[in-house]
């Protein structure tokens, strides 16, 4: 809302375009066939418009953004006049707070409850948004079933899941559509983007308080998770009830609810009874006895229930209620012990007609592990759409002087809409005159961020040192501690050395990050507020001098982005492998000729490949590894590197103040417990990710040999375009044609 507060002089207030939202209430039917939600908390969405220019083109899109308020018969006069301002504004205040912090903390059940108003308010929106233009421009020809072609509603992770039934609503509750007519438009006009394989960002909601929040949306998730496990049963069968018992676990939508009758009735079991199994006698069964093995066991009970379900189906899951030989299986019931959950994740699978990840490796890992039963039941859903960042921002835009030094080279500016074009750099890779205005461009961006740092943190830094930065959220798996670690063996090292082998050993760096963590990550701010006690302590340190300083940049965002990228030299992206689903700040730095070190994980596998593996540093374990990792640290058979026993000696030791880190070193150690092993594996990677880095000192050294992998960094950046990225969306999901404009 701050931005709002300020102003912003392109963004336009439409206040002539505004839709309903409601929370709360309860559903009727009404004598018409159709369900209606009524009563309970009725809001309104604003529409704020914000244009969006092409790049030398006569197209302008349209940014949708949406406040919300309440309609002006909400305020409670009589309440005002009665000198009770407070409560005759309560609802204009519970309307605007939906707004006021996008992603706020969800601890708290108010938290949870804002934000699930949060995600439903922009969904709600939007599609009545949507379905009016389609309405206005069908006119009298209005046909539902050109809506998939019309539209494409893409879900990017998780937050929009509540376009699935918010469109399945509208289009049966107001426009009067089937339940088979929705799913079919619905499903041909969602799709799901998968950005991350991190469980607690596969949203699972509580399904007390959506029931609560919105009860009509519950239902037709209801009816959803049914057909759903219908189909299952479908493909699976009841021969192999284990097999059928774990793809319901894997893909329901609900989870620890309790199964409708029509699965449940599967799930119905005889009681043991004088040491022998009660099993119905069918010519296909033989007799069962006390040697029945507990598979064997399962299967002749499943079959038998099944056969049996053909004359009392609906009756079996109350049968252990009127005959005592029969009970439910645990597996169908609801434990009282658990919550019951919403799972987004699988919600968005099934209710789209396409699945990607947004990296080769993170969309392998989608199918053979995140999703691997929606996979095998619908293979040809799943793709990969690597992702892109826009080369008129990320080299045109933020960096003038590379560019201009680029389009010379090249012959034209036509590598600004064309990034195959950059590939023509190669051949001049080697050229001394290149070489040199690179190397000064490089310069200048630094000396500008030397600025940035000495206004923003006080500290002065040498521009002839090594810029060696960090920049994206703050989270465990992207492994900033690794990074800071590493920096505190590096200055540990040098206090051990005299001033002259100090200079001889290392490359004088200026270790910088930036990043924010989200308000209830109480261990990425322990992150944070380590990294600044050793930039306190590294930054002070008259023996160190410029050899090494340690600067955590505030309040990072896109405009502190534009400067810091073009500056960089090297850039780290260290997360363990198989958690990053892609990452785009890779492709930013490695655009503007910034050599990265890194794991093979997301889009570090690509960028690798295409810009050769001898111009990019790799160090640590591949995804394929970690889960075997893991179980050997569980089994407490791993054996730390003993440099990493002494760094983590050297942080308790106080030397970098009176802090406590016992809860940060801690979750580095033991073999199991929560917010302990190590689950990211950072002192597995330790000793190659240090040992990665003397390599980096060595090649620094070599100013020619660095020049020469930065420009070929660039130069093999062409694939990580947005356009490209773009042009696939359209072609393989969307399916839609660019128009040729005469």
């Amino acid at each position: 809302m701050l931005y709002l507060q300020m102003g912003n002089p392109w963004e336009i207030v439409r206040n002539d375009v505004s839709y309903p939202v409601k929370f709360y209430g309860k559903v009727v039917e009404g004598t018409d066939g159709r369900k209606h939600w009524i009563g309970g908390e009725n809001i309104k969405a604003v529409a704020h418009d914000v244009p969006i220019p092409g790049y030398k083109t006569k197209t302008t899109n349209n940014l949708r953004l949406w406040s919300t308020t309440v309609p002006s018969q909400n305020f409670d006069l009589g309440a005002f006049n009665a000198g009770d301002h407070a409560k005759a504004n309560e609802a204009h205040l519970n309307a605007e707070k939906i707004c006021h912090v996008l992603y706020p903390g969800d601890e708290s059940s108010e938290g949870k409850i804002l934000r699930l108003k949060q995600q439903y308010t922009l969904c709600s929106a939007s599609l009545q948004d949507i379905i009016s233009r389609f309405e206005s421009r069908a006119g009298d020809s209005l046909n539902w079933e050109d809506f998939p072609s019309k539209v494409a509603v893409q879900m990017n992770d998780t937050h929009p899941t509540l376009c699935i039934p918010e469109l399945m609503r509208i289009l049966m509750d107001i426009k009067g559509l089937s339940w088979n007519e929705a799913w079919s438009i619905t499903e041909r006009t969602v799709a799901y983007t998968n950005h991350t394989v991190l469980p607690e960002a596969l949203e699972k909601w509580s399904l007390d308080i959506m029931q609560k929040l919105l009860p009509r949306h519950v239902e037709i998730i209801e009816t959803i998770d049914e057909e759903l496990m219908n189909n299952i049963v479908s493909k699976y069968g009841t021969a192999d009830i284990s097999l059928l018992k774990q793809k319901l676990k894997d893909m329901r939508i609900l989870d620890n609810v309790d199964l409708p009758a029509s699965v449940a009735k599967l799930f119905v079991k005889t009681k043991m009874k004088k040491g022998k199994l009660l099993v119905e006698s069918l010519e296909s069964i033989a007799e069962a006895d006390e040697k029945t093995e507990p598979e064997e066991e399962e299967n002749i009970l499943s079959e038998t229930t099944e056969k049996k379900g053909e004359s009392d189906s609906e009756e079996a899951p109350d049968a252990e209620k009127e005959d005592p030989e029969y009970e439910l299986d645990p597996f169908a019931k609801y434990d009282p012990q658990l919550p019951r959950v919403v799972r987004m994740a699988n919600l968005c699978v099934v209710g789209g007609h396409s699945v990607n990840g947004v990296a080769e490796i993170h969309s392998e890992i989608v199918k053979q592990d995140v999703f691997n039963s929606f996979y095998e039941m619908w293979p040809t859903k799943f793709q990969n759409k690597t992702n892109g960042v826009t080369p008129r921002r990320w080299i045109r835009f933020c960096n003038p002087e590379l560019s201009a030094i680029i389009s010379k080279w090249i012959g034209s500016d036509d590598w600004i809409l064309n990034t195959d074009k950059l590939a023509g750099l190669k051949k001049f890779a080697d050229d001394e005159d290149l070489q040199s205005e690179w190397r000064t461009a490089k310069r200048n961006n630094k000396m500008k961020v030397v600025s940035l740092i000495r206004d923003k943190t006080g500290y002065v830094v040498s521009p002839d040192a090594m810029f060696d930065v960090q920049v994206k959220r703050i989270h465990e798996y992207k492994r900033q501690l690794l990074n800071i670690l590493g920096i505190v063996y590096r200055y540990k090292k040098m206090k051990e050395m005299s001033a002259k082998d100090r200079i001889k050993s290392f490359v004088p760096r200026v270790c910088i990050f930036g990043g924010k963590a989200f308000a209830t990550y109480v261990q990425a701010k322990r992150i944070v507020k380590f990294i600044t006690d050793v930039a306190a302590t590294v930054n002070y340190d008259p023996d160190i001098g410029d050899l090494l300083k340690v600067v955590f940049v505030p309040d990072y965002n896109v405009s502190v982005a534009e400067k810091l990228i073009p500056a960089s030299e090297l850039s780290q992206h260290i997360s363990t492998a198989g958690m990053e689903a892609s990452g785009t700040s890779n492709m930013k730095f490695a655009m503007n000729g910034c050599i990265l070190i890194g794991t093979l994980d997301g889009a570090n596998v690509e960028i690798r490949e295409e810009v050769g593996e001898e111009n990019f540093f790799l160090f640590g374990a591949h995804a394929p590894e970690i889960a075997g990792l893991r179980q050997e640290r569980a089994e407490g058979k791993f054996v730390p590197d003993p440099r990493f026993e002494e760094v983590k000696e050297y942080v308790r030791s106080g030397v970098f103040g009176t802090s406590n880190y016992d809860e940060l070193m801690g979750s580095l150690e033991g073999n199991e417990g929560y917010g302990r092993a190590d689950y990211f594996l950072v002192g597995k990677d330790f000793p190659s990710y240090i040992e990665c880095q003397e390599k980096v000192d060595e090649a620094y050294r070599d100013q020619k040999l660095w020049t020469r992998m930065s420009i070929l960094n660039t130069a093999g950046s062409p694939k990580f375009s947005s356009d490209r990225t773009i042009h696939e969306y359209a072609k393989d999901i969307w399916d839609i044609s660019p128009v040729i404009m005469p």
